[in-house]
């Protein structure tokens, strides 16, 4: 039958600031976003059920991930000193790939233009 990917999207309001950026860079200030996360699932459609898996289950996966980032300072999350896109897709990777099986992407976007997709092992 093939594979099929599904995803969910959650959105996260947060504060953060790149402490690695040169100096007098704006993203060096603290600022926020309204971040965009997608979490995408790969496999196979179950015959019975006929969905890879049910959309609940990713958001009950990202549950408590949801209470740790929003309307946080990103910063202050064990993890997260560096909080830029690219960082926070690996983190949020590395959190859900236990309890979510067939995880293949984490897309951040921290703009409606600009964001990241993580595709992690």
């Amino acid at each position: 039958m093939g594979c099929v990917e599904v995803f969910k999207e959650f959105r996260i309001e947060a504060a953060h600031r790149l402490p690695g950026v040169p100096e007098g860079h704006k993203c060096g200030r603290l600022h926020g976003h309204s971040f965009l996360v997608r979490v995408c699932v790969r496999g196979e459609v179950d015959p019975k059920t006929g969905w890879v898996l049910d959309f609940a289950d990713i958001g009950a996966a990202f549950r408590p991930l949801f209470e740790r980032l929003d309307h946080r300072y990103l910063n202050e999350v064990e993890g997260l000193e560096n909080p830029t896109s690219e960082n926070l897709a690996r983190w949020i990777w590395k959190q859900l790939a236990p309890r979510l099986p067939g995880l293949c992407r984490v897309v951040v976007r921290e703009t409606c233009t600009s964001g990241c997709s993580y595709e992690g092992t």
